[in-house]
């Protein structure tokens, strides 16, 4: 085990209830939302969701997002269960960009490319517990990062807060915002939640029906990349199309995320960016279980946990491919090398700002 991870282990700890003591606020803990019979509980390592627990149409409980058991198991994740990606999330070419006529060279962690920030982005660092509130009318808790100047290659000192929120009966608002301290420098952070409305371990989700406020997608290469220009084209006539609800699984041994069976695909989501906007709405037959996803970024990444593959995940169970679904609203992938889409450059002082509702029933 590396001596990073020796000494986050030796920090774990758990935090009950809505009180922080001084020294709580910079060690790893669980923090539980609670309103009702709704659940939602976080760790401030990776600024991750690791539970979200509801009833049923029937009134059976359920946690329907895929994870692990301890935070421990999160430090070794390689799955993305549920963490904030940044500083710029999804694949950035040749872990490379130019910015203001300097070329800056990125930590590469997936084949040639960089993806999800580098090998330590925001998924692998400590967030500070600014507020928590875990209980009332609207629990929440808000969690800080600085990242500095040369972290995993990017330019700049950055300031970032999430703050997840149980905005009303069975929902989840997340609220991101980030502000340039000093230099120019790309932002485009995303949540990546991995749901399945019947439960976690309830199998796979190509059952579930999905619509999508979405009628053009950018098509990728092998890579997961843009071609050069980047393009954006129609859904209609093609797998991709989800316009009109329709069973995940329908069509989803037609289309491959890289070199694998399924989605993971940007859509561009229609109508105003940085208005809040209604982005997809997702229903479980058998449970009666639903979702709606509401955000104001202009685009969102459709993955169908194509590389689960006898995946451990809590509770004893066993993740396969398939076994959830994540909607990640997003910006335009690997915008820094694509000046046709649109800029995702925060200059010294400029606030980035990304909000997003998960609206749940049964």
């Amino acid at each position: 085990m590396a001596r990073g991870e020796l000494f986050l282990l030796a920090l774990l700890c758990v935090v009950a209830g809505s009180a922080l003591a001084a020294d709580a606020r910079k060690t790893v803990g669980v923090y539980e939302l609670k309103k009702g019979d709704f659940s939602v509980k976080v760790t401030n390592w990776g600024a991750t969701i690791m539970s979200v627990i509801l009833p049923d149409s029937r009134g059976n409980f359920a946690d329907v997002v895929l994870g692990l058991d301890t935070v421990a198991e999160y430090v070794n994740d390689t799955s993305f269960f549920g963490p904030v990606a940044g500083r710029v999330a999804q694949r950035i070419a040749r872990g490379r960009f130019v910015l203001d006529g300097k070329v800056y060279h990125l930590n590469i962690n997936d084949g040639r490319n960089t993806l999800q920030g580098g090998g330590r982005g925001f998924h692998k660092v400590i967030w500070t517990v600014k507020e928590f509130v875990g209980a009332g009318d609207y629990p929440y808790i808000t969690l800080y990062y600085r990242s500095f100047d040369g972290e995993q290659g990017f330019p700049g000192n950055l300031d970032v807060h999430v703050t997840y929120r149980v905005a009303g009966p069975y929902a989840l608002g997340v609220h991101m915002n980030a502000t340039a301290l000093d230099k120019a420098t790309p932002v485009n952070l995303l949540q990546h939640t991995y749901w399945n409305l019947g439960g976690h371990g309830a199998g796979d989700v190509l059952g579930h029906t999905l619509c999508l406020s979405a009628s053009r997608y950018t098509p990728l290469d092998g890579e997961m990349l843009p071609s050069s220009p980047g393009r954006v084209a129609p859904v209609a006539g093609t797998p991709f199309d989800f316009r009109a609800p329709a069973p995940i699984g329908a069509r989803v041994r037609q289309v491959t995320g890289g070199r694998a069976v399924g989605y993971d695909a940007n859509y561009v989501v229609d109508g105003e960016p940085d208005r809040m906007r209604p982005v997809a709405a997702v229903r479980d037959g058998a449970s009666g279980r639903a979702l709606e996803l509401w955000g104001n970024q202009p685009c969102v990444q459709l993955y169908t946990a194509n590389w689960l593959n006898r995946t451990r995940g809590k509770a004893g169970e066993v993740y396969d491919r398939y076994a959830g679904l994540c909607l990640e609203t997003q910006g335009y992938p690997d915008a820094v090398n694509h000046p046709e889409f649109p800029s995702q450059t925060l200059r010294r002082g400029q606030v980035y700002r990304h909000d997003m509702v998960f609206k749940l029933s049964s």
